[in-house]
């Protein structure tokens, strides 16, 4: 993050990569904290089921100000499968 003189944060700086998930028929945005490319199969948090299966339909590298969805409230991949 960069502070400005005031003590205030003015921004994060970081690039993350989400990845667009299919699961149950509907797309969701996830962080990526691992590589994936289209087309992996991976394992994601879901809800009060715990985890559910689900298929990559693209990745985006972006920055906190460019994300799909709020860094604070996106939720990471658990795995490959």
């Amino acid at each position: 993050m960069i502070h400005s003189l005031s003590g205030g944060v003015l921004g994060d700086n970081g690039v993350y990569t989400f990845a667009k998930v299919e699961v149950e028929g509907a797309p969701r945005w996830y962080v990526a904290p691992f590589p994936v490319k289209e087309g992996d199969t991976v394992a994601v948090p879901y809800g009060a089921v715990g985890e559910m299966q689900g298929r990559v339909l693209r990745t985006e590298h972006c920055t906190a100000h460019t994300a799909p969805v709020p860094i604070s409230r996106a939720q990471e991949l658990l795995r490959v499968l």
